[in-house]
């Protein structure tokens, strides 16, 4: 990279370990160095305006630099900047926001636990189950089940959850005692001629018997996203969450849903749970809840959860779990003002009608010869790339052609994201059509520009 030697690139380069980044590549090519936000957009440190086509991180529901967040930070900081919710203390801001989000559940909750990350929220998650087995006298009930190409987040537990060999290789992870189950992407791996249906069917029978084989008085939970984010977006086939939960019903088996990407607004409803009526025991939340402008993360854990642990920490005389900013004040106050936000310029209907306008003209280019699928529900989406429709094979190396066409997409002016050859796309929720059609044409421009590239 030709940078001076102080730039802001520059500097990065030498101080900076980034996250999700090859780091002997990123001392070559430099960081992107976004200095601005405002609304749906963001800009780097040499001008140039982009749609942030990911929010973020799947995250920045309200837009960028939303006045509204700001204030609320700056008042509640300017009242208490920080106290913690640990031996009987409690703050306004986090009683306020457990309340929120417990009558705001699709389904009856009892408690809200906050945390700082979605990683930290299922690391939490698991510790709870695991203690509310040894609650009610079942020391053996520790495993835990979750899906190829799930993503739970990347503290040592929640990395195990997560189904991707990225985040468990060179890790030594996963750790005892944690499962994984078929992913549920039918274009990718269904068996030929076999309907959505019948595939929901063969991955409910594939885990039922692989709670068999463990032994069902084994099995704690099984944890799902309703629709996987950073596995690709995968979109659950027809019947797909009605089967699995008859499949953990039967063996009595705690359901998490992790809300984490798909929780406020994302698919059109409220919660993804709604959008494939789930009935989770256990909701982990965070991204959307405060438009991420500040870090914070919340479980929501219904009686069947609450009351043996509640037991439990009594027999002990402490539940010994916490971590210092949880539940901040200031995370609390501006997520407060964030749902309140959702609600009052109802983004959730705004998910639902500009979504559907989104998912419609990306599959108008499901006739490129690149794009092998198109998927997506409401403003969460993805295609995957090809380079041969008929047999779904990749373009060289898996993921050089998402690679190639992300880094031409950036350069018009849009940024996604490539898990391998699956572009995605998760807009903050207040985009509007006109900007939908921006982009999608600044995406069709660059499937072009791939496509030249490859006959060259």
């Amino acid at each position: 990279m030709d940078a001076q030697p102080n730039s802001p690139e520059a500097r990065d380069i030498r101080y900076n370990l980034h996250a999700y980044t090859d780091a002997r590549r990123h001392q070559q090519t430099g960081p992107l160095v976004i200095e601005k936000g405002e609304g749906i957009y963001v800009e780097d440190n040499n001008g140039k305006r982009y749609i942030e086509a990911m929010a973020g991180l799947w995250s920045v529901a309200v837009g960028f630099s939303e006045p509204r967040l700001v204030e609320a930070a700056a008042k509640q900081m300017s009242k208490l900047p920080y106290y913690h919710g640990f031996t009987h203390k409690s703050h306004s801001p986090l009683i306020d926001l457990a309340e929120k989000l417990v009558q705001m559940a699709p389904v009856p909750m009892s408690k809200a636990f906050f945390t700082n990350s979605g990683s930290e929220a299922n690391d939490t998650a698991i510790k709870m189950i695991w203690y509310r087995s040894n609650a009610l006298g079942q020391p053996e009930r520790k495993k835990i089940n979750s899906r190829k190409r799930g993503y739970h987040g990347v503290t040592v537990a929640s990395a195990s959850l997560t189904g991707l060999p990225n985040n468990q290789i060179s890790f030594d992870l996963p750790i005892a005692n944690i499962l994984h189950t078929s992913s549920p992407h039918h274009w990718r791996d269904a068996l030929p001629g076999e309907s959505e249906e019948q595939f929901a069917t063969r991955l409910a029978d594939d885990l039922e018997k692989l709670i068999l084989a463990e032994g069902p008085e084994t099995v704690a939970a099984f944890f799902g996203e309703p629709v996987m984010g950073a596995g690709g977006v995968v979109v659950p086939p027809a019947g797909y969450w009605e089967k699995i939960q008859a499949v953990l019903k039967k063996y009595d088996i705690l359901l998490a849903a992790d809300e984490v990407i798909c929780g406020f607004g994302r698919t059109g409803n409220m919660f993804g749970t709604q959008t494939y009526d789930m009935k989770p025991d256990i909701m982990v939340m965070s991204k959307q809840i405060s438009s991420s402008y500040l870090p914070i993360s919340a479980l929501l854990i219904n009686e069947k959860v609450f009351e043996p642990l509640a037991d439990e920490s009594h027999r002990i005389g402490t539940f010994g779990h916490g971590f210092t900013a949880g539940g901040h004040p200031v995370a609390a106050a501006v997520a407060l003002e964030n749902l309140r936000i959702i609600e009052e310029r109802d983004l959730v209907g705004n998910a639902r009608t500009v979504g559907a306008h989104m998912q419609k003209r990306l599959r108008e280019l499901a006739s490129h010869e690149l794009v092998g699928e198109v998927r997506g529900i409401g403003l969460i989406a993805a295609i995957e790339l090809v380079a041969d429709k008929a047999t779904k094979a990749p373009w060289g190396k898996p993921g050089a052609l998402g690679t190639l066409t992300n880094g031409l997409l950036q350069q018009n002016g849009v940024i996604s994201r490539n898990m391998g050859d699956a572009l995605a796309f998760c807009p903050p929720l207040i985009i509007t059509e006109a900007q939908i059609d921006t982009m999608i044409d600044a995406l069709r421009l660059s499937l072009d520009e791939a496509l030249k590239q490859m006959k060259a």
